[in-house]
C-alpha cells in the first residue's frame, strides 16, 4: 500500500483542503463555498522539502504524515475479455434505404 516519506502530524481543520505543494511542503487553502470566486491564497503548514519521484502519487495521510503510492498506469486486463466472434457461414444481405431524388436548384433569372 502506501509508505510514509515524511512525518509532518498535520491537525486537520475543517474549511480547508490540505495538498502537498510543488515544493514538497504540505500547504493550505481555504475551500470555496457557495459560488465564491476569485484565488484562493495559500499557507504553508509544515515544511517537509520533499523530492518527487516520478510515478508516484502524493498526499496526506489521516494522521497528517505525506506518503506515496505507486500511481496505476493503464490498469489491469481482466481475464476472460478476449472473446472470438464466430464467422458465420452465410452472407448477409443488407437492403439500403432509398435515397430521396435530388431537387435540381431553380436558374437564376439574369438582370439588365
Amino acid at each position: 500500500m502506501a509508505e510514509v516519506v515524511a512525518k509532518a502530524g498535520v491537525k486537520r481543520e475543517a474549511g480547508y483542503l490540505y495538498f502537498i505543494d510543488k515544493q514538497g511542503n504540505v500547504a493550505r487553502a481555504k475551500m470555496a463555498r457557495g459560488g465564491k470566486s476569485g484565488s484562493r491564497k495559500q499557507q504553508v503548514v509544515a515544511k517537509t522539502n520533499i523530492k518527487r519521484a516520478t510515478g508516484y502519487l502524493y498526499f496526506l495521510d489521516k494522521n497528517g504524515h505525506v506518503s506515496r503510492v505507486k500511481m496505476a498506469r493503464g490498469g489491469k486486463k481482466k481475464k476472460g475479455a478476449k472473446k472470438v466472434a464466430k464467422k458465420s457461414s452465410r452472407k448477409v444481405v443488407r437492403k439500403t434505404a432509398k435515397k430521396p431524388a435530388k431537387r435540381k436548384a431553380p436558374a437564376k433569372k439574369k438582370r439588365r
